[in-house]
């Protein structure tokens, strides 16, 4: 085998910073670190410690004056020379357990990501009016702002009579929801845009590639029973009856032949939504097309990644290739959750990842690693 594909195991390392210093003296009783992604809501961390008292009354993790809520807390992984964030956020929780057994006394220490921030207060504020309108941009901006946050946000839509009741994140993941948008906060930023396909994809998850694998286990199955577009009906504002129509995905497709039913002499596959009461056209039809593109994710695989081989973080909301499962299932994905793991047996990323689409690309990616073997 090329050099160039040669793959070669080494132990990676977790950095854990509480308020921007590393807890080295709380290493030795680390068992465990979990951090699950998920674009269904935010990340979280969980950490695992062992813990032992001394002579004299003093507990080694809990009473070391490191651990506490709503401390800064930031997760690396370190391949060799190289540093990746995982994730950074605050300590939630730290929950201390004194069983009939001593030896057995441990410390958990729950965290979330940034967007904790944004769940603290209730606010009734109002953002804009018919005579003063407002992008969801500049809304997300400021809280951003307001939150210590740069912000990464599309336009999104303009609105008049905007008005926020509740926590900024059940306000800002309906402004989500109404755009299509992904909304997720990493290395400080507040991201407010729509699904990023077409973007710089993630290193090549590998499957039976001998020496080069880098995958531990993978399975897809396709779904066919989602529609294949979205109809959304919406009252005529004279009241004389109805306005519809009907929306197709529009994202990115992630393969050679689009996931859906078209040509197999069936009848349409469409789902009716209703416009949301209150709702302006625009928003209507926006939602409905985020439907109709969350409904063409009918491809998902889940696997298991060995970190050591892998050498990277595998993150959501990004794109990677997954090579040696054929033809049909072979291709781009887009990464919906990780399960990341470091503890004695190594660093472990469990995956699960979309795609709207079957067949690999005509094309290798320049970065595929095993173009050199196949000539």
């Amino acid at each position: 085998m090329p050099a160039s594909v040669e793959r070669l195991r080494a132990p990676v390392e977790c950095v854990v910073e509480v308020d921007g210093r590393e807890m080295q003296s709380l290493y030795p009783y680390l068992r465990e670190v979990r951090v699950e992604m998920s674009r269904k809501g935010a990340s979280t961390c969980t950490l695992t410690f062992d813990s032992v008292r001394d002579t004299g009354g003093k507990w080694a993790v809990q009473d070391a004056g490191i651990l506490a809520a709503w401390k800064r807390i930031r997760i690396d992984a370190v391949f060799g020379s190289r540093r990746e964030e995982v994730m950074r956020g605050y300590i939630k929780e730290v929950k201390a357990e004194y069983p009939a057994d001593m030896s057995a006394a441990m410390v958990t220490v729950l965290g979330q990501d940034e967007t904790i921030l944004f769940d603290r207060e209730h606010k009734r504020t109002t953002w804009s009016t018919q005579q003063r309108p407002v992008s969801d941009q500049a809304v997300v901006q400021a809280i951003a702002q307001e939150n210590q946050l740069l912000a990464q946000a599309e336009a999104g839509l303009n609105n008049q009579n905007l008005a926020q009741d509740g926590t900024a994140i059940k306000f800002l993941q309906d402004r989500a929801d109404a755009n299509g948008y992904e909304l997720y906060t990493r290395e400080g930023i507040l991201h407010f845009e729509p699904p990023s396909l077409s973007g710089q994809s993630l290193p090549t998850i590998l499957v039976y590639a001998g020496d080069a694998t880098n995958c531990l286990s993978f399975s897809a199955r396709y779904d066919g029973h989602k529609p294949d577009s979205v109809r959304v009906v919406r009252a005529q504002e004279s009241g004389a009856g109805t306005d519809e129509v009907v929306l197709k995905p529009n994202l990115t497709t992630l393969g050679r032949q689009a996931a859906n039913s078209d040509g197999m002499g069936l009848s349409d596959f469409v789902w009716n939504m209703q416009q949301a009461q209150g709702g302006t056209t625009a928003e209507a039809q926006s939602r409905a097309q985020a439907k109709a593109n969350e409904n063409a994710w009918k491809v998902v695989a889940e696997g298991d990644l060995d970190g050591a081989l892998y050498g990277h973080v595998l993150l959501t909301y990004r794109t990677v290739s997954v090579d040696g499962v054929g033809e049909v299932y072979g291709g781009l994905y887009y990464v919906d959750e990780v399960k990341h793991v470091f503890s004695n047996d190594g660093y472990r990323q469990q995956f699960k990842l979309l795609r709207n689409a079957v067949g690999e690309q005509a094309a290798l990616s320049a970065a595929d690693p095993l173009a050199a073997v196949r000539g």
